[in-house]
């Protein structure tokens, strides 16, 4: 969770996307690559970014990629960080729990 003055970094299409969390106002956006799900993970002043099976570390206060890492030899898969997947778990539960109360109806 975001501190009041951090902003919430997400990741969305082939983007990560800083927001501030009082007005909801984009403060940057940054490009990574042609993918459709990007996982983000906040540390300290670095956000690091999952996409297409690479790993980018981007600056929290800029969006500006610091480095990135093409995690040779291990496919295009999602780049999973400690806690989203659990995350993702929970999403599909909840997910799964409106299906079936849909078709209760």
């Amino acid at each position: 969770m975001a501190r009041s003055n951090e902003p919430v970094i997400i990741g969305v299409g082939s983007h990560v996307v800083a927001i501030d969390p009082s007005t909801g106002t984009e403060i940057w956006r940054t490009k990574l690559k042609m993918a459709g799900l990007v996982t983000v993970s906040v540390a300290g002043r670095r956000v690091y970014a999952g996409a297409s099976g690479e790993l980018f570390c981007l600056d929290v206060a800029t969006g500006d990629i610091l480095w990135r890492n093409r995690l040779k030899g291990l496919g295009m898969g999602v780049v999973a960080f400690p806690g989203s997947s659990d995350l993702l778990v929970d999403a599909e539960a909840a997910r799964q729990r409106q299906a079936s109360g849909a078709a209760a109806l």
